[in-house]
């Protein structure tokens, strides 16, 4: 099991994409979170720090969803260059990580 974490623009955007991945059965659980306030170099070597509010999601899924994920989110995303990464799962219940792979076959 993995959770794969994206940030968005906004809330819209990001149910656009969380339903989306759940519609083609790639995550079986999406947390939106509330809006986080980022500051980051942009755009690279500039050093110049820009700062935006944007939207996470929590995605839990298995590895074996990652590229069709990446895909997916690439595909819907409007930012250049979007933060989509995978975070592996070293500990899940027994029942959950269950849960999680029959929602996704």
């Amino acid at each position: 099991m993995i959770i794969v974490v994206i940030t968005c623009k906004n809330k819209e955007e990001a149910i656009n994409i969380a339903r989306r991945l759940l519609a083609k059965k790639l995550v079986a659980c999406v947390k939106v979170l509330p809006p986080a306030h980022s500051i980051y170099l942009w755009p690279a070597k500039s050093g110049k720090i820009e700062e935006a509010d944007e939207v996470m999601l929590l995605c839990k899924t298995l590895e074996s969803k990652w590229e069709a994920i990446e895909k997916e989110v690439l595909a819907l995303h409007s930012y250049e260059i979007p933060e989509i990464y995978a975070v592996p799962v070293s500990h899940v219940s027994k029942k959950y990580l269950e849960w999680v792979e029959n929602e996704l076959q």
